[in-house]
């Protein structure tokens, strides 16, 4: 399975690492950040407690710039996220270099439903692991982790996917034409940018992954357990119950980039997309600049990603 897995590393200016490849885990939680800040924080500490010690070196300042992650820091951080008043949303951002893409990153932007800054805000916290992680404890505990970093958070979705592992969705910052030709033909690669959605994404998906999350309202627009159960009739998909209306469902045994140079889009990936498809986040309006476009496009690659058998 490790020789599936390909090697990124995407150079900005200067030759500083824009992107790596690795594994993100994204939630979306469609609450005000005073509902949510110790469910954020505890999340947070059961990531920080199975990563390698002293992965997490430095975080933004109130100030927005990059300083050591000392003790000092480390309460600094406790108290944005955990604070229920003041200010129009909360920002935590630990990051294992000042500068370059790290293995190891934690993003958390608590957003006010009401905000009039933001289109569609939803709360948004992202973690981050090197392939590497991955290949030395596999799969299963992957997936542990999900369900461990998810449990007290009220998302309505989420996922954990492959991914161009970034700093504030760096990627884009790298050799376009590089990057463009990977999404094109990795539809299993995810291109994660948390602080961009979680002013845009409000109650939308953004497609199937490896591991998608399911909670209220989008799961009940879905149809419910039973309408993934009727769409989802394959051997490699599981769907795992969890408290408070919620849902892991588990397309895949691995979290397969799919290199369509060799094989098409599982159907799974397909069904689940179809399902999804009214729901899916999509600019909107006439004359969209290109950049817009192409994320119109590119949530949509499991819909349009050529097939080389049907489904």
């Amino acid at each position: 399975m490790k020789e599936n897995y390909p090697v990124i590393r995407l150079r900005g200016r200067n030759d500083w690492l824009a992107a790596r490849d690795g594994i993100v885990f994204s939630f979306f939680i469609h609450r005000d950040y005073s509902e949510i800040g110790p469910a954020i924080w505890r999340s947070i500490e059961a990531y920080v407690r199975v990563i390698p010690p002293g992965s997490l070196n430095w975080y933004t300042s109130a100030d927005g710039d990059m300083v050591p992650l000392d003790d000092e820091g480390w309460q600094h951080n406790r108290e944005e996220v955990t604070g229920r008043s003041g200010g129009g949303g909360r920002t935590a951002e630990l990051l294992q270099s000042p500068s370059e893409t790290g293995d190891y990153q934690v993003e958390y932007y608590g957003r006010r439903l009401d905000s009039p800054f933001h289109d569609a805000p939803v709360s948004t916290l992202a973690f981050t692991f090197p392939t590497e992680y991955l290949v030395e404890h596999g799969m299963t505990r992957l997936r542990s982790l999900a369900l461990e970093l998810a449990r007290e958070l009220p998302f309505n979705f989420g996922y954990a996917s492959f991914a161009l592992v970034s700093t504030q969705g760096s990627w884009a910052a790298g050799d376009w034409d590089i990057t463009e030709a990977l999404l094109a033909r990795y539809p299993g690669l995810d291109a994660p940018s948390a602080r961009s959605f979680s002013s845009r994404l409000g109650t939308r998906t953004l497609g199937p992954y490896w591991l998608t999350l399911l909670g209220q309202p989008l799961l009940g627009q879905l149809g419910g357990i039973d309408a993934l159960r009727n769409v989802l009739p394959f051997p490699e998909v599981s769907l795992l119950p969890m408290d408070g209306d919620r849902v892991l469902v588990t397309l895949d045994d691995w979290p397969d980039p799919i290199d369509t140079q060799t094989k098409p889009v599982p159907p799974q990936y397909r069904a689940l997309a179809r399902l999804m498809e009214p729901f899916l986040f999509q600019y909107e309006g006439e004359g969209l600049p290109l950049y817009k476009q192409d994320t119109n496009q590119w949530v949509r690659r499991h819909l349009s990603s050529p097939s080389k058998q049907g489904d």
